[in-house]
């Protein structure tokens, strides 16, 4: 059994504040996170859009050239298509699609001809289902202007953000965990360990601390795997 673990009312204070202290960077400093992403986030979708004629003109050569922009098209639909709609819609290899979104390639070993035809079933369903009140210059069969495509951009751009906000804010939450431990050892003489000080955890000179470093451990059976552990303290003697 854990330390405590059974002592519930010995912990209760130090929940309420890490509580607290989460919900006062949450407000002050998430929205941040999530801005700055959504800025870089809109130059992608701005990219996207140039090299696809502003959604009117999705080549297969430009899909195979980009794959990754196909993550965005997804979501420049009306409504947005998840994956699996897309693969079932345009009737194209799911490797082909896994692929492009998240290796960021094609197939290296798919025919050149059946990826050209499927590549071109997949600019066909974006186009139809491009979304019209926010490509309003589809309806009058021109590129848009600079404010509408910035502004599509930006919408786009939101849709893409929140369906990765969380992940967003837990990095931005991980990093500033991270960095509170880390002033709260050294305010009280702890260092951090350098690149290549210890070869384990062992080894680590007395008064210093690690985040992320790799602990061996050895699985029922006799397998030895690591395991990174969030942060490993050296006690000072």
């Amino acid at each position: 059994m854990g330390v405590n673990r059974d002592k519930v009312d010995l912990w209760k204070a130090d929940v309420s504040k890490s509580v607290d202290f989460y919900n006062e960077w949450f407000m002050t400093f998430a929205p941040k996170a999530f801005r700055e992403t959504r800025i870089e986030t809109t130059k992608h979708v701005e990219l996207a859009l140039q090299l696809t004629e502003n959604l009117t003109n999705i080549r297969p050569e430009t899909l195979q050239a980009n794959p990754s922009v196909l993550s965005m098209l997804r979501m420049a639909t009306c409504p947005p298509i998840a994956r699996d709609r897309l693969i079932g819609l345009a009737g194209v290899s799911p490797n082909l699609v896994k692929n492009m979104e998240d290796e960021k390639r094609v197939p290296p070993t798919m025919n050149k001809a059946e990826l050209m035809e499927q590549l071109n079933k997949i600019g066909n369903i974006i186009e139809k289902m491009a979304d019209p009140d926010i490509f309003v210059w589809k309806q009058r069969t021109d590129n848009g202007t600079k404010e509408e495509v910035h502004r599509a951009s930006t919408i786009v751009a939101d849709r893409l953000c929140g369906a990765v906000a969380n992940p967003i804010i837990r990095n931005a939450q991980e990093k500033r965990q991270l960095a509170s431990m880390k002033a709260w050892f050294e305010a009280r003489g702890y260092r951090e360990l350098n690149l290549g000080e210890a070869k384990d955890f062992l080894s680590m000179p007395a008064g210093t601390f690690s985040f992320r470093f790799n602990v061996p451990i050895t699985m029922n059976g006799g397998k030895k795997i690591n395991i990174p552990v969030d942060s490993v303290i050296a006690c000072a003697i």
